[in-house]
């Protein structure tokens, strides 16, 4: 009887810590509409726009690197993540011209000759080397992997260095305060201490291991039915001055209401509170977070809900705190005519990603999943 009672306590004390663990900061936006809402001065350029052949393009990343702007994407021949779908990149010297595609990595082959799917997973940049990540997963969304290729000169790579990770990431690594890198993926958040992001990386989620293999696109269904969660995917994260990491995630399908739900880690990222709502907006799609050089946070995403899956228009929200995101301004709203079908074509504004760079922000973007387009504007202009 009292190792029992023993043992109820530390249950008990255990669920205290998690109730107290999940009271997280209540992360919130004021978008309603783009009426009335400051517009950006920007320019922008399309790094790649089809003609005929290669009809989809969607998970765009921009680096700058050796004095150049470099793009990667995924790149299918109709249809979103289909077998054969590889990454390519682009480079440019002054972002308006683009070089054409080259391949950086191809698929390999399943089994019966039917090739695995590719998808565009980011950069990271140590010391003069760029890292390149995509991951890789069979026809039916299983076997993933985390692959990484490197350059020094931007336009050389090199042979594909395993990860050791099931993951496909949302946005590549990021470092958190103690230069720990981070990959924000769908409900995993892989993390390293190596600095050059290729090695000794550990999986690490707000789920229960037990309750999954790996984090692809078909995987984040299953473990959120199980906590009675809507499908959470597609995170971006940020790291306040308390150091507490704040992961937003996207809710899609059947789930999806027109709010972000968020996840905090107060141990560097090696675990994860159980998500909760917020009152953040969002379209269905993906987003990115980052700070400026001001020390303001922001985001950078669709936070319309009146057209779902419209995804326009782009926009850019600042916080002071990293708790409340009260002032936007419009990015772009212009559309872009879909020159092919294809499964899960839509979307004007797709999968943004950004970089700061020399007093702008960047921002790529995937145009209907078909054309990439990158975006820039001077950071003086956000009062």
């Amino acid at each position: 009887m009292p190792f029992i009672k023993i043992l109820l306590s530390l249950i008990c004390y255990e669920l205290v810590l998690c109730n107290c663990y999940s009271q997280m900061p209540a992360i919130r936006n004021n978008y309603s509409s783009q009426k009335n809402v400051l517009r950006l001065s920007v320019e922008s350029s399309m790094i790649y726009v089809p003609d005929s052949n290669w009809m989809y393009s969607h998970h765009a990343s921009i680096a700058r690197f050796n004095n150049k702007f470099i793009a990667i994407w995924s790149n299918g021949l109709a249809d979103e993540d289909k077998p054969g779908q590889r990454v390519v990149f682009s480079v440019s010297t002054d972002f308006f011209h683009w070089s054409k595609p080259r391949v950086l990595a191809k698929p390999s082959t399943y089994k019966n000759d039917t090739l695995n799917v590719l998808t565009a997973a980011g950069f990271h940049q140590y010391r003069g080397t760029l890292v390149a990540y995509y991951g890789e997963y069979s026809p039916h969304r299983t076997n993933t992997h985390l692959w990484a290729k490197t350059t020094t000169d931007g336009e050389h790579w090199s042979n594909a260095i395993n990860m050791h990770v099931p993951v496909n990431p949302n946005h590549g690594p990021e470092a958190i305060a103690n230069g720990r890198l981070i990959i924000s993926g769908n409900f995993t958040f892989p993390y390293t201490d190596d600095p050059k992001g290729l090695s000794g990386w550990k999986m690490t989620s707000f789920y229960n291991s037990s309750l999954y293999k790996e984090d692809n696109p078909a995987t984040f269904y299953a473990p959120a039915e199980k906590n009675n969660l809507p499908p959470l995917c597609e995170g971006s994260f940020f790291q306040t001055d308390d150091h507490i990491i704040h992961t937003l995630l996207r809710v899609t399908g059947d789930g999806w209401k027109g709010k972000l739900w968020l996840t905090e880690s107060k141990d560097k990222g090696e675990h994860w509170s159980f998500p909760v709502e917020t009152t953040f907006t969002d379209n269905d799609s993906k987003f990115h977070f980052g700070r400026l050089p001001d020390k303001r946070f922001y985001y950078v995403g669709i936070p319309d809900t009146t057209h779902h899956y419209a995804r326009t228009p782009l926009v850019l929200a600042i916080s002071e705190d990293g708790k409340f995101f009260n002032r936007n301004y419009i990015i772009a709203d212009e559309p872009y005519q879909l020159k092919k079908e294809g499964l899960w074509k839509d979307g004007q504004y797709g999968y943004p990603h950004t970089i700061l760079f020399n007093g702008y922000m960047y921002v790529i973007i995937s145009r209907q999943k078909e054309a990439v387009e990158a975006i820039r504007f001077r950071l003086a202009q956000l009062k």
